[in-house]
């Protein structure tokens, strides 16, 4: 915490007001001295005079004892965060599209051998049941994790919209 850094924001607080250290002074009950010191970075005020005069200038605590208004570096990382997770959401959408595909892909997959087993059947060829039963049990499996795979989707993407409106 640099005491100097934050008297000169405490100063500038004041000037941009347009009041002066005995005005301030009045205002939290304390002598003008002590609100020089302040100034100075010679002392800094007590704890409950510093949430008093985060809320009278209108700024957050940690603006004050930072001796600064929210930076450039606080937006940049604000930035680069949201960037981060902008880039996590567009890997997540990729991947589930990616699973669709794949599942699509088997799904229509066992629809083609069941078909080749049904046309195999129709010219005589006998088969045991299973070699019917399986393809048609993966595609219903298929379809199953399809609609999962979607309906997970969309819930996150719900979820995200809902967080942005909170």
């Amino acid at each position: 915490m640099d005491q100097v850094k934050i008297g000169a924001f405490l100063k500038q607080l004041r000037n941009e007001k347009g009041l002066s250290q005995e005005k301030l002074a009045e205002v939290f009950g304390v002598s003008s001295r002590s609100v020089s010191r302040w100034e100075n970075g010679r002392t800094m005020p007590d704890i409950s005079i510093i949430i008093e005069l985060a809320d009278y200038y209108n700024i957050d605590i940690r603006e004050l004892l930072n001796g600064e208004r929210k930076s450039e570096d606080m937006n940049k990382d604000m930035k680069e965060t949201l960037t981060m997770v902008a880039d996590y959401t567009d890997k997540q959408k990729k991947q589930a599209i990616l699973r669709g595909m794949i599942l699509f892909g088997s799904e229509m997959l066992c629809c083609g051998y069941t078909v080749a087993i049904l046309l195999l059947m129709s010219g005589g060829t006998k088969l045991p049941m299973w070699m019917i039963a399986v393809p048609l049990l993966l595609m219903v499996v298929f379809s199953f994790m399809l609609v999962m795979n979607a309906k997970e989707h969309i819930r996150r993407l719900q979820q995200g919209e809902s967080k942005e409106y909170k």
